[in-house]
């Protein structure tokens, strides 16, 4: 007999999604697989890595730790819903301004994990920036750039709330 499948509904990235999963079914998986979200990369599939992180209801959680029916009416951002439309977050150009990335393979996570610290802490130290990346392992980069582009993302982010002003 096939395990039961879950109709569950997220809003994903600002879209209201509906699928069937069972439920089993990691938030990856779903993502990647059912609702045909790539940009969430899996790594270790264990948590570690933080290749699989986006954001539920604001927060970083690991897709590959989470199953896809505790995510059922509850805000999911990808990376792909970072983005304003065709102009990236200030978190992304950052990344890119400042080489925070070289294979890539672990920049969705980083972007979406840094996009939240940001939120909590608009002007992090040093410190603060190294402590909220470090549940994101990168094997290329060495960690220079990343921390140099959460910075760089910080004074973008303030310059912007200044024009808005």
């Amino acid at each position: 007999m096939g395990e039961t499948a879950h109709e569950i509904a997220l809003t994903v990235n600002g879209v209201v999604r509906r699928t069937r999963v069972p439920g089993r079914r990691l938030l990856s998986d779903c993502l990647r697989h059912d609702l045909g979200l790539t940009g969430t990369h899996v790594g270790c599939e264990h948590g570690v890595c933080g290749c699989c992180t986006v954001l539920m209801d604001g927060e970083p959680v690991r897709s590959c730790l989470t199953f896809a029916v505790t995510a059922d009416g509850h805000e999911i951002t990808t990376v792909e819903g970072l983005a304003d439309g065709a102009r990236m977050s200030p978190v992304q150009r950052a990344f890119a301004e400042c080489h925070g990335l070289q294979c890539g393979f672990c920049t969705p996570g980083f972007l979406c994990t840094v996009t939240a610290l940001l939120r909590e802490n608009p002007a992090p130290t040093e410190e603060e920036v190294l402590e909220g990346v470090s549940g994101n392992l990168c094997r290329c980069t060495g960690y220079q750039n990343i921390v140099k582009a959460v910075h760089r993302a910080a004074e973008i982010m303030a310059e912007e709330r200044v024009e808005e002003a």
